[in-house]
């Protein structure tokens, strides 16, 4: 009993030394100034930081009356961890012992003096090495103590006459307290060592009596300690992010009197200028408002404080050019003629006077007379034929190259159009 002892002692002693180690030389969880970060973490979805694992190892029994010889043990487990310091996980433990008869116990046992438990347990985990010295991935040994209850049943064979029914079983609940010592080997594979003890009944494994062979059921708490080694295999997403959404906290400084006149000065200056642009913003918003139902495309007079829309007026005479020697519109000049049927024409009783000329440095006295004829005939039909003017309002005057007064001849070869 005394070297179970010592070396669980030793186990734990040495996962202490080496995770507090460790832990001083951790280099990226600690600020500019040298301080442990601790977080705060993103919160990690339903399937990261899963982990598997299982090993061997020995353990014993410590009870009232009957201590237990070294047997083999296996365990295997399936766990999660929440934040970067707590998880969980569920687990089956095996365990097999050998009797040792002392101060006149037995176990319940078979001829052997054999006897095995099977165990499934529940744990709450605890990263001390990531409470106290912030999160790190690359860390290598990860100090575990965690709590754990646990439901066991044993088993045993009977050899006695007076018990040659079958099998011996019992069952009881269990707590204890645990250490998991989680060495990393890389991102996805680490190395355990785990010590734990489990209180229990003393009644379980039940005893009975020699030489009476009589059952003894005590109500004296017993341990179940046990040491095992494994791997673990991390599943899902590994690691922890920290919040990039951290407000630094800032530290005021305070202002000495002259600073703070100083800075009030501006802060009145800027006032003042605030209220000049408002001032601006609602002159300009006086004048815009006169714009509101402006149209495009319209013409408008600034009358008394309003925009007025304003009739457009043509003047008249309008002129119609043609090319030389010819009396063909052109698309530009009937353009022209279009704008001047909608738009200078106010009433339907305009009449309209069409005279005709053209240059006389281009043709002959007669040519140029007929030319100025054929020339107001295309206006007429143009103003009747497409803009629907009456003919009865229409009268001509063929001029010929008797009333050049233009300088050019190019301005000599047109109509013109007056309202009479």
């Amino acid at each position: 009993m005394r070297s179970i002892r010592l070396i669980l002692g030793v186990i734990a002693s040495a996962s202490l030394l080496f995770s507090v180690s460790a832990n001083a030389q951790e280099n990226n969880n600690r600020d500019e100034n040298g301080k442990v970060v601790r977080g705060a973490y993103e919160t990690n979805g339903f399937a990261d930081n899963w982990f598997i694992g299982g090993g061997a190892g020995v353990n014993t029994f410590f009870g009232h009356g009957v201590d237990g010889k070294f047997a083999l043990s296996a365990d295997a487990f399936i766990g999660k961890w929440f934040t970067p310091s707590v998880g969980a996980r569920v687990g089956f433990k095996g365990l097999g012992l050998t009797t040792a008869i002392q101060n006149g116990y037995e176990f319940m046992s078979d001829a052997e003096g054999k006897l095995s438990l099977a165990a499934g347990n529940v744990d709450v985990l605890w990263n001390i090495s990531n409470a106290i010295s912030g999160y790190k991935e690359t860390r290598f040994w990860d100090f575990v103590p965690y709590f754990r209850a646990g439901y066991i049943q044993t088993k045993g064979g009977n050899y006695k006459p007076a018990y040659d029914k079958g099998v011996y079983c019992n069952r009881e609940w269990g707590l204890g307290l645990g250490l998991l010592n989680d060495l990393r080997l890389g991102n996805r594979l680490d190395l355990y060592i785990d010590a734990t003890g489990l209180i229990v009944k003393n009644g379980m494994p039940s005893q009975y009596k020699l030489p009476t062979h009589k059952i003894v059921k005590s109500e004296v708490w017993a341990i179940l300690p046990s040491v095992t080694a494994g791997l673990i295999f991390n599943l899902g997403r590994t690691g922890w992010d920290r919040h990039t959404s951290i407000t630094p906290v800032v530290v005021p400084v305070p202002f000495t009197v002259d600073q703070y006149n100083a800075l009030q000065d501006q802060v009145n200056a800027l006032a003042k200028e605030n209220g000049s642009l408002k001032d601006q913003v609602n002159t300009l918003g006086a004048k815009a408002a006169k714009l509101d139902a402006l149209k495009n495309g319209q013409l408008y007079v600034y009358d008394n404080g309003k925009f007025v829309e304003a009739v457009e007026t043509v003047t008249t005479p309008s002129i119609v050019y043609f090319d030389k020697g010819s009396a063909k519109i052109s698309d530009r000049e009937m353009a022209h003629i279009e704008f001047y049927a909608k738009n200078a024409l106010e009433n339907d009783s305009d009449v309209l006077l069409l005279v005709g000329s053209a240059s006389r440095q281009e043709g002959t006295h007669e040519f140029n007379q007929k030319l100025s004829e054929r020339r107001a005939d295309a206006v007429k039909k143009a103003l009747v034929e497409k803009f629907g003017i009456s003919v009865d309002r229409i009268s001509t005057l063929a001029e010929g190259d008797t009333n050049n007064i233009y300088d050019t001849p190019e301005k000599n070869r047109s109509v013109t159009i007056k309202i009479q």
